[in-house]
């Protein structure tokens, strides 16, 4: 795009998705100096808007930090706690990650209710949570929606919340988390990127399986340490 000249539309059109002003209790941000180095180790969570002529329509996902890809989103016209567990609960059947997941968002009361928490605890996942009033804690949720609203929204009216629920699917499941390219992961999409990573996981699995055990003498027994 830069060698042709070519850039993405950028308009502000602000509504506010985050209320902190509650007494809800907050987890400290845990992502400073944390290194990621597999999927389903920390996913980031938030929400979004949608200007339609019926009105606003309201987007929670949940992105992979470490393979950039949406894992689980959904839209809604009203911006309530049932948005966000909905695209939770969605990440966990796709991707059943284990106990031990740390699971960021914004300190936005659909984030901080019961419910919401009820989640993360039945599933072993810990919380982390932006400082309030610092949406640069949460960066790489809110790239995405820069891309989605740059690539997508802005290009566009939408008539009714349908049609853009519609336009939302299609640019994630059919362009962002199989077809554009991002910098940070070598110019590959995030799907391609998790299928590479998990075929040198493989591997890196088959190597250890075909070296004998050097403990037992003459022995041809299969080391399964990386198993």
């Amino acid at each position: 795009m830069r060698e042709l000249d070519v850039y993405s539309i950028r308009k502000r059109k602000y509504r506010a998705t985050t209320n902190s002003n509650h007494n809800m209790a907050a987890a400290p941000n845990r992502l400073p100096g944390l290194k990621v180095t597999a999927p389903n180790r920390v996913w980031v969570c938030d929400i979004t808007y949608i200007h339609t002529n019926e009105g606003w329509l309201y987007m929670a996902m949940v992105k992979d930090y470490f393979t950039k890809e949406i894992v689980g989103f959904t839209t809604g016209d009203r911006i309530t706690g049932e948005l966000t567990e909905t695209a939770l609960k969605q990440a966990i059947t796709r991707y059943r990650p284990a106990r031990g997941l740390i699971c960021h968002s914004d300190r936005g009361i659909q984030y901080c209710c019961q419910t919401y928490r009820d989640i993360l605890q039945r599933h072993g996942f810990i919380s982390s949570m932006s400082r309030k009033g610092n949406p640069y804690d949460n960066a790489v949720a809110e790239n995405f929606f820069s891309c989605l609203k740059c690539e997508m929204v802005h290009l566009k009216t939408f008539a009714t919340r349908y049609e853009a629920s519609l336009d939302v699917f299609q640019y994630v499941e059919c362009f962002y988390n199989r077809r554009r390219r991002h910098e940070a992961l070598g110019r590959i999409s995030p799907h391609e990127f998790r299928l590479r990573w998990q075929r040198a996981q493989d591997c890196v699995g088959a190597d250890h399986l075909a070296e004998p055990d050097r403990g037992v003498k003459g022995s041809s027994a299969a080391s399964l340490d990386a198993v």
